[in-house]
């Protein structure tokens, strides 16, 4: 069911997606085709603030700050997962892996690489400081809005 708690979380977390996404770019090596880069991830923030946080909204100013780590965190495993299939089926079509379950390895591989390639202090201030935005605000707009 939408409520404006769902509608903020959604809209926040990809703005935030995006805000990432930017500074994520300048990590990887140089000539990386980004693509939809950004919107994928700005997609992935609407969902998981739609469905992740919004449904967990107006519990309390802690309990909100929490659900914006929670929603961040649950962001960064679905964009590595999803930047990480998108690699391992690049790679698969060129004939990288002699089986599908080298293959499905490899997605584990890829996503360990580019977790440590934005594990930045950046990265991980932006990130901590839009989760706490992100909570209080859906929080907010949970309890103002029912």
């Amino acid at each position: 069911m939408p409520t404006a708690a769902r509608l903020v979380a959604g809209v926040l977390l990809a703005i935030l997606a995006w805000i990432l996404s930017d500074l994520i770019r300048p990590l990887m090596p140089e000539g990386t085709d980004f693509g939809w880069f950004n919107y994928v991830n700005a997609l992935l923030g609407l969902l998981v603030g739609w469905f992740v946080m919004g449904s967990r909204a107006g519990r309390g100013i802690v309990p909100g700050i929490n659900n914006g780590v929670t929603g961040v965190a649950v962001l960064f495993i679905y964009a590595l997962g999803v930047h990480s299939c998108y690699e391992m089926f690049r790679l698969a079509l060129r004939n990288r892996y002699d089986s599908p379950m080298e293959a499905i390895t490899a997605i584990f591989l890829i996503a360990s690489e580019f977790g440590l390639m934005i594990a930045t202090a950046p990265v991980i201030i932006t990130a901590a400081i839009g989760a706490v935005v992100v909570g209080l605000a859906t929080d907010s707009a949970a309890k103002r809005w029912r």
